[in-house]
């Protein structure tokens, strides 16, 4: 019974590519009496090196910000203590085809003030080749915001209103425009958008501290673009700003160690005293990233032939303050009462980087075997990264990196080839400084890094039937430190018995890449992968008597395996015989049908038993009277395993979200109602396993129940007819994307 399921199921997806595949080789519309026809999105597709989700026309995905859906991407798993990981492969995220080059907090908080309804698809390169950055880790999340340019003006409005309710109410709203139009000279777009959220934050780590967290973000965003063509040619103009404006409010409680030096001995001594406290503190979070690209794409007579230059410019600028409004400490062994004072500012951080880049991407048709392409081109970046604490400018990090690369892919019969190489020459050094223990300015260089390496990657794909393949691949990459890894200074809640500092002395990560998969339909597939780091950068928390530390460190050397499964199992194949299953023409927009993931994970660690783990994503759509459509997630990652320095106690994915979604106005309108983790199942608690030191339970408990409604509203065009051009916001080398990261198409 299971394998008629299977190959029903294969049979299914056959027919609805097939009946895609025939809506492809159309233009992407088509005219007729007045009725505009465009091709149906695929809610997930697997491509040989990557998987891409398209988020535009899920509204279980598009309904909060971008945090909240990609959480509920099947295989990924995304963590407040080591990051995001996809199939096994740590990401590095990219924002439309460029890295966003922050990491953990820094990384949750910009991600939590976009609004999800600006995205259009998110792409997770599994296996980048030659043409990306060696940089790019061991895999690429690239969130695309792109939207199409119109012939004549026109206008989408995307608004979403949700809501929690655990100790008090809280609401959370996000509002975008997006405009569009071209003339005979030029096309431009302007998207514009606005996110303010307020929600909860619970945390208790070992008893020492425990905290309550009311949050307020404001998100403000704006992209532009314009496009010129000349002739064949095109020149492309982009700018974006984001911007993030955060207060939290923290009452805590806790115990801690007081150490008391005593006066007139030489060398110094010290006394400890133990006690409890209750606090409040304010923090407030002000971040700036702003993005100018212009890009020139050369045409040739021959279409598959290519040249691109593009010249980017970032600025990212943040400022972090905590003040403590006041702090009672009571001391053990004593009948005093609560001593209350009020230390002011605590926390005084800011972070300036800057990232300029210019690169060049060629590409053409080339007689080899039967028939292929070759691909080179180079790149220049030169990222500087200061941070200041309290008018102390305690690291000066600079970063300049030379590349080039050469990629050929052949076909041979059944068979397809990718070999390449990327050579990267880098050239890293800085300066830190801190107070020693006589307070005075202590000034030293980094360890440097100045090596020039070569980054090969090799990929076979064997095309066992029409849409059936079976690849395999490998690649050399490395990963570069990530700002907020390397930055001294605190961004998050310090308490009295808390260290949070970065490491300016972490070193690059070198990773070798294996994967083999086997994939069918777009849809479905199997695969193993094993990733091997040398200098793995990883978050330990450890615990010193009543002190808590909160450090970043490199490992020497450990593996991540990586087994995943995707499998979309229509449920007509229950209840239709085969032969009448052979006459539907598919949409599967219009199918009832159940999309199932597994993946297994095992970290392995020297000197430490690390537990695989299961990672599991059933998402369900059903489509019920008058069109409207139900949507069921659920996600759920078991427990008591590993995952780097730490064992989950909890699921870090224990989640059932419901949207019900419903167009009107010939489908101009779409409004969606929906539920998230209904039962208040998300949570993380585990407990630290550091290398030194005590281990430390944590827990952190979000308000992840929330309630909400979202709307999606076309305005409509004065011609009804007009036609849709090529997409213009951050368009480069690969169709629409606009970076370095192609579709996949």
């Amino acid at each position: 019974m299971k394998k008629t399921i299977i190959t029903l199921s294969f049979l299914s997806m056959a027919f609805i590519s097939a009946q895609e595949k025939t809506g492809n080789q159309t233009t992407k519309e088509k005219q007729i009496e007045g009725v505009v026809i465009t091709k149906t999105k695929k809610a997930v597709e697997q491509k040989a090196d990557r998987t891409i989700f398209d988020f535009s026309e899920q509204p279980q995905l598009n309904n909060g910000n971008v945090l909240e859906g990609i959480k509920k991407l099947p295989g990924l798993v995304s963590t407040d203590i080591a990051g995001m990981m996809y199939q096994g492969k740590m990401l590095d995220v990219y924002l439309n085809g460029r890295p966003l080059n922050i990491t953990s907090n820094e990384l949750n908080s910009f991600l939590e003030g976009m609004p999800a309804n600006s995205v259009d698809r998110i792409e997770v390169i599994t296996q980048p080749g030659a043409e990306f950055p060696a940089t790019s880790g061991g895999a690429i999340m690239n969130i695309i915001t792109n939207k199409n340019a119109n012939k004549y003006l026109t206008a989408t409005y995307s608004g979403n209103y949700s809501f929690t309710n655990y100790n008090k109410f809280r609401s959370r709203t996000s509002n975008s425009l997006n405009l569009n139009a071209r003339n005979k000279i030029f096309g431009w777009q302007l998207n514009v958008g606005q996110n303010y959220r307020e929600s909860m934050l619970n945390t208790d780590q070992d008893g020492l501290l425990r905290s309550n967290t009311d949050r307020y973000g404001r998100g403000y965003f704006a992209k532009s673009g314009i496009t010129f063509d000349l002739g064949q040619d095109r020149l492309l103009l982009n700018y974006d700003i984001y911007h993030n404006n955060n207060d939290n409010y923290t009452l805590s409680s806790g115990e801690g160690q007081e150490k008391r030096q005593i006066p007139t001995f030489d060398p110094p001594q010290y006394v400890f005293r133990d006690f409890s406290f209750d606090a409040s503190d304010a923090a407030h979070t002000l971040s700036t990233r702003q993005e100018a690209v212009v890009t020139y794409q050369k045409r040739f007579s021959e279409k598959t032939q290519k040249l691109d230059f593009q010249f980017g410019y970032t600025r990212s600028d943040s400022k972090f303050d905590q003040n403590n409004i006041y702090r009672d400490v009571s001391f053990d062994n004593t009948t005093n009462p609560p001593i209350r004072f009020s230390l002011g500012n605590l926390l005084s951080n800011t972070s300036d980087m800057r990232v300029a880049n210019f690169k060049v991407d060629y590409s053409q048709p080339i007689k080899l075997l039967d028939g292929g392409k070759v691909s080179l081109g180079g790149l220049y970046e030169h990222q500087r990264f200061d941070t200041e604490s309290k008018g102390l400018t305690n690291l000066e990090y600079t970063r300049q990196t030379t590349a080039t690369y050469l990629e050929l892919q052949a076909k041979l019969k059944k068979f397809d080839f990718i070999l390449g190489t990327r050579a990267e020459n880098y050239d890293i050094s800085g300066i830190t400084r801190y107070y020693d223990t006589g307070n005075n300015v202590v000034e030293a260089n980094l360890l440097p890094f100045n090596k020039f390496k070569l980054f090969p990657n090799a990929s076979v794909q064997y095309n066992l039937m029409e849409q059936v393949h079976v690849t395999a691949n490998y690649n050399k990459k490395i990963s570069l430190p990530g700002i907020s890894a390397l930055n001294p200074n605190n961004v998050t809640f310090q308490g009295p018995n808390t260290q949070v500092t970065g490491n300016p002395n972490l070193q690059p990560t070198i990773f070798d890449n294996y994967e083999i998969k086997i994939s069918a339909f777009d849809y479905a597939f199997i695969g193993y992968s094993v990733s091997s780091a040398k200098n793995q950068v990883a978050q330990i928390i450890r615990r010193d008597g009543k002190n808590l530390f909160n450090e970043q460190i490199n490992i020497s050397e450990m593996k991540i395996h990586n087994f995943n499964v995707g499998l979309p199992v229509p449920f007509m194949i229950f209840s239709k015989p085969l032969s009448e299953i052979m006459k539907f023409n598919f949409n599967p927009d219009k199918i009832n049908f159940m999309y199932i993931y597994a993946g297994y994970q095992k970290h392995d660690i020297a000197d430490l038993d690390n537990k695989g783990f299961w990672i599991f994503n059933i998402m369900t759509q059903v489509i019920l009277p008058k069109d409207i459509k139900l949507t069921a997630n659920y996600s759920y990652l078991t427990p008591r395993a590993g995952y780097f320095y730490f064992t989950a106690e909890k699921p870090f994915n224990n989640s059932f979200d419901l949207t019900l979604t419903k167009k009107f106005m010939d489908n101009r309108l779409t409004v969606s109602v929906f539920a998230n983790d209904i039962f208040n199942g998300q949570i993380m608690q585990v407990r630290s396993n550091p290398p030194q030191g005590q281990s430390v339970y944590m827990r952190n408990k979000y308000d992840t129940r929330n309630f909400g409604l979202s709307v999606n509203y076309k305005i409509p065009t004065r011609n009804k007819l007009a036609k849709e051009d090529q997409s213009i916001l951050k368009e480069s080398k690969k169709e629409d994307n606009g970076g370095m990261v192609p579709q996949g198409q």
